[in-house]
């Protein structure tokens, strides 16, 4: 059986424990961003990719008191975002008040991301954020 070329894709994977700082997530994500050129051809969803790390890797950690698994996934289309916590509870979005310090992270991402899914696993769940870097409307 021949390989079909256009099932093509490229992954890294991280594992970040509870005492790991986010900044270690949004770092390692833009050495893979600048590995496939985000950094030079679609800086602004470069900068919309590491802002999602941060805020997913922060719920896993500070909302499902996990560990999180970074996960991203190129496969020359889409850039798949992908933070795996143990924690079975679907995040929800929540309306903050105008006073709140947090509950905009969910917001954020979906304003982000060209896609945005959630889904139950045996062991908690995967948040997968999805970037095209030539999307419409994203600004650059």
């Amino acid at each position: 059986m021949t390989p079909d070329p256009s099932m093509r894709a490229v992954g890294w994977a991280r594992s970040l424990p509870m005492g790991s700082s986010v900044k270690t997530a949004r770092d390692w994500t833009r050495e893979h961003l600048a590995a496939i050129g985000w950094d030079r051809t679609a800086p602004d969803a470069a900068d919309s990719v590491v802002l999602t790390v941060s805020e997913l890797v922060t719920n896993a950690h500070v909302h499902a008191h996990s560990d999180a698994q970074l996960i991203l996934t190129w496969d020359e289309e889409c850039l798949h975002v992908t933070v795996h916590d143990a924690s079975p509870l679907v995040p929800e979005q929540r309306r903050p008040d105008d006073g709140a310090l947090g509950g905009r992270g969910l917001i954020l991402v979906d304003a982000l991301a060209d896609d945005v899914r959630t889904r139950p696993c045996p062991r908690g769940k995967d948040v997968t954020a999805c970037f095209r870097p030539d999307a419409p409307g994203r600004p650059g």
